[in-house]
């Protein structure tokens, strides 16, 4: 569903008693005050720039740029949310350095600080006049007929209606006040169409399809990310109540079904309460196996390079790991770091026919780099198998990549690289 804006809400029969007009009013009005502070401001910087011209060439169109355009689209761009809740996205990009000289560099090279630089000039010299007109016009009319019982009863005997005619008795300047309070609905409407037609106008103006695509690539990204740990949290939970739950009753049934066998006489109960016993053994194995899949408390207890170890000691061929990892990357890194080692193990085990696999990686300049490395007889291919890939769709998630090297005869290089910055240990 798309944001209201005033188009929306101008087809709807409620509009009236809803306060987008006093919205789309607001939104003029206050087009007409900035407009004439963008003018003032505008004519005092050429006068202040005619002036250092001689003394330092090129300052006044910096002044220009800085002073007027950028601040002015960044304003209208809030004051757009008045009837468009869409919000519009800014266009600019972060400097390189941090300085004022470098945020004028930025900008200057910038096609939006030009476009709004224009867009100042057309808003200070055009726009505002033309809506502080319409806007000036509704309220003369409207205000001067529900004036005319006050001018008259100030006056005492006649009261001049508009300047276009006289009212000298009370009835007629109650039916003048009372056209000027019907009147307003009726104005309601060009009013909104008018605002609505000046956004639209800003919108062109200002919109970058740069930016909004930016805009909406970061979005992406961060909604992304919200997502993965939501799904995290979800694992974790689930490894909690297995944990704290089924596989506590598991244990205790595994105790009843022993102390039940003490007490049984020999014969077939007793041998109906060793099975059921060898199959509640059985059950809590898998369960202890599933949660560790789910989520290992070896992770989250003694952290990736832990983890990992305990992989390779599970691990049915021998695993040499070799991880030089001073701090811990953050909780979804070493999730997807671990699950992404303890694939390409399993495919190591099953399909690569090696007699010997090594782990190894660490931090370099803020990004995670870990190999798996077997001396199979290669051949592995990440787009034949949903493992593989299930691998590169979790580490992309967090701007990783997966690299697979495996020719035939081996060996098979299973390269991680996740962008990775330690935590500042001053914070």
């Amino acid at each position: 569903m798309h944001p209201p804006t005033i188009w929306t809400r101008l087809r709807l029969r409620h509009y009236l008693r809803s306060g987008w007009p006093w919205r789309a009013a607001l939104y003029l009005l206050s087009s007409a005050v900035l407009g004439l502070i963008t003018l003032l401001t505008l004519v005092l910087l050429a006068i202040t720039g005619s002036m250092l011209t001689v003394v330092v060439v090129g300052l006044p169109l910096l002044l220009v740029l800085v002073l007027t355009g950028v601040p002015l689209a960044s304003v209208e761009r809030r004051r757009l949310r008045l009837i468009d809740s869409e919000p519009l996205a800014d266009p600019h990009r972060e400097p390189d350095r941090t300085g004022l000289t470098a945020w004028l560099r930025t900008r200057l090279q910038e096609r939006a600080t030009w476009r709004e630089l224009g867009y100042a000039v057309l808003f200070g010299f055009l726009l505002w006049p033309l809506e502080a007109l319409v806007v000036g016009s509704v309220l003369l009319v409207c205000g001067g007929l529900l004036a005319v019982p006050v001018m008259l009863a100030v006056d005492g005997e006649e009261a001049r209606v508009l300047k276009l005619w006289i009212v000298d008795s009370r009835p007629g300047a109650l039916g003048a006040a009372l056209a000027g309070l019907l009147l307003l609905p009726v104005f309601a409407y060009p009013l909104g169409a008018i605002a609505a037609g000046r956004a639209a106008l800003t919108r062109f103006l200002l919109a970058s399809p740069t930016g909004e695509l930016n805009s909406k690539i970061k979005e992406l990204g961060r909604s992304r990310v919200r997502l993965v740990d939501a799904f995290e949290a979800e694992r974790r939970r689930i490894e909690r109540d297995l944990h704290d739950g089924a596989q506590q009753r598991l244990v205790a049934l595994s105790m009843t079904l022993g102390l039940a066998r003490l007490d049984a006489p020999d014969g077939p109960l007793g041998s109906l309460l060793a099975k059921a016993q060898d199959e509640a053994a059985t059950a809590l194995v898998e369960i202890r196996e599933l949660i560790r899949g789910i989520h290992p408390q070896v992770l989250s207890d003694r952290g990736l390079v832990a983890a990992v170890e305990d992989l390779a000691d599970r691990s049915s061929i021998p695993v040499d790991v070799d991880l030089d990892l001073p701090v811990r990357p953050p909780e979804a890194i070493e999730t997807a770091v671990y699950f992404a080692v303890s694939e390409a193990l399993a495919n190591v085990a099953k399909h690569s026919g090696a007699s010997r696999a090594v782990v190894r990686g660490g931090l370099d300049d803020g990004q995670l780099s870990v190999e798996v490395e077997d001396d199979g007889h290669g051949g592995a291919d990440a787009g034949r198998g949903t493992g593989l890939q299930g691998v590169a769709d979790r580490v992309s998630v967090l701007d990783g990549r997966l690299r697979v090297s495996s020719p035939p005869g081996g060996p098979t290089v299973f390269r991680l690289l996740v962008p990775c910055q330690p935590p500042d240990p001053t914070a």
